[in-house]
């Protein structure tokens, strides 16, 4: 009786709930079941199952003491109950340092642990629902944008498809004004040259339209123009009703009240046809006058500057059209096709502004080659304005660009006028 006793103590002895053996997780608890006996995990060896954590190494991978530090390659899983739960090397139990939060790991040291495994899952769910909370507003902002971004893009189409309407409507209006040009150029090519006049040399290889003109307003034919003369003949482009002042007639003249021919070609002449404020009144067809019949000088001058004018707005439409410009300040400036291709139109170089706004203009070099020229470059006007944007591009000679830059930041402070107060 008394060895039955005996033999059923060491059966209950050697049965171990796997519930109570330290140092292993639940998914591992399945191989700490036996009864009798315990199999390694790596297979290599079956031993009693009450060398299990009884601090000795047995098996080669360190299985059987999952609870102790008796295997160097053996580890410890920390249950740490609230907050995660990891794996600590085996080494580490019991050495009188708490590396589990729950200090399972320290379970016979001198080492007064205390459980701070709830504490550290608050803190962590606090920082996880702060980070739920920044996605949903991140969520919510990346929709806003991409509803501003769908509204951005039909403003773009909205903008594209007026570009593309005054484009059209300037190349009606060029193709006019070349039009209009190309036949005052015939016109003015058939006119016949009038005979030379009297003193041959002071006419002789003149222009017909100079002398004609200098006919026209030399009403008296004395050889002489006067105020009163210039008055009664030269207006005002766009004010053609408006009869001249005398000082204004008087420096039509250079500064004198007449002038003979010869100061008529250098001075007065050159204003009429160079598309100055000024023309010759509409005289219908009167007789010796060397001038074009459906067009005079200054209006033929004054129609090329007009077209020139036209091309210019045009070519500036198109470059807004075909084109993509990037500027990114104090680095380079870019141009991008409608196909992809990108192009260097220079690089930061320097501030380039006037004494009194040093800072008004940036200059960037050193793009990339122009064809049959130097390198592209571009000098970019900041302008004051309530928003960032880039708000014009002109390339006014070959591979030289011109763009107006609106930003804030070149608004400067307008100093009040001493002096003058405000009656509130």
């Amino acid at each position: 009786m008394h060895f039955h006793m005996i033999i059923v103590a060491v059966f209950w002895f050697g049965f171990v709930d796997s519930r109570k053996i330290r140092g292993i997780s639940s998914s591992y608890k399945r191989f700490f079941r036996e009864r009798k006996s315990f199999l390694c995990i790596d297979g290599s060896k079956i031993i009693p199952f009450e060398q299990v954590n009884d601090d000795y190494c047995d098996c080669e991978d360190g299985s059987d003491e999952p609870g102790t530090s008796a295997c160097p390659q053996g580890r410890f899983y920390c249950t740490n109950l609230g907050f995660r739960p990891h794996y600590i090397p085996s080494s580490r139990v019991n050495d009188g340092i708490c590396d589990c939060c729950d200090a399972s790991d320290e379970y016979n040291s001198h080492a007064h642990c205390q459980n701070a495994c709830w504490n550290l899952g608050q803190r962590e769910r606090a920082y996880v629902e702060g980070q739920m909370r920044t996605l949903d507003e991140g969520l919510q902002l990346k929709q806003q944008l991409i509803e501003e971004g769908v509204l951005l893009w039909r403003e773009k189409q909205a903008q594209l498809r007026e570009l593309q309407q005054v484009a059209e409507d300037l190349q009606t209006k060029l193709e006019e004004r070349r039009s209009r040009k190309q036949e005052a150029d015939r016109l003015k090519e058939q006119t016949p040259r009038p005979p030379e006049a009297g003193d041959g040399r002071l006419f002789r290889g003149q222009n017909s339209t100079v002398t004609g003109t200098f006919k026209l307003l030399d009403s008296n034919k004395d050889g002489s123009i006067t105020v009163d003369e210039v008055q009664a003949k030269v207006a005002l482009v766009h004010d053609e009703e408006r009869v001249l002042s005398e000082d204004e007639a008087v420096a039509l003249l250079g500064g004198d009240h007449q002038m003979d021919l010869t100061t008529f070609q250098h001075t007065l002449w050159d204003i009429l046809t160079n598309g100055g404020r000024v023309k010759i009144k509409d005289t219908h067809g009167a007789p010796g006058v060397g001038e074009d019949p459906p067009l005079k000088v200054a209006d033929r001058e004054w129609e090329a500057t007009n077209l020139k004018k036209v091309e210019e707005a045009y070519d500036t439409v198109n470059m807004e059209i075909r084109y993509t410009y990037t500027l990114c300040p104090f680095n380079q400036v870019t141009q991008q096709s409608t196909a992809g291709t990108e192009v260097s139109l220079g690089r930061w170089g320097m501030w380039e502004g006037p004494p009194k706004n040093q800072y008004g203009r940036m200059v960037y070099e050193n793009g990339e080659p122009c064809w049959q020229g130097g390198s592209r470059s571009t000098t970019v006007t900041l302008t004051c304005g309530t928003e960032t944007a880039l708000r014009s591009v002109k390339e006014p000679s070959k591979c030289q660009y011109i763009m107006d830059f609106q930003t804030p930041v070149a608004c400067q402070p307008v100093l009040k006028q001493r002096g003058i107060h405000s009656e509130l």
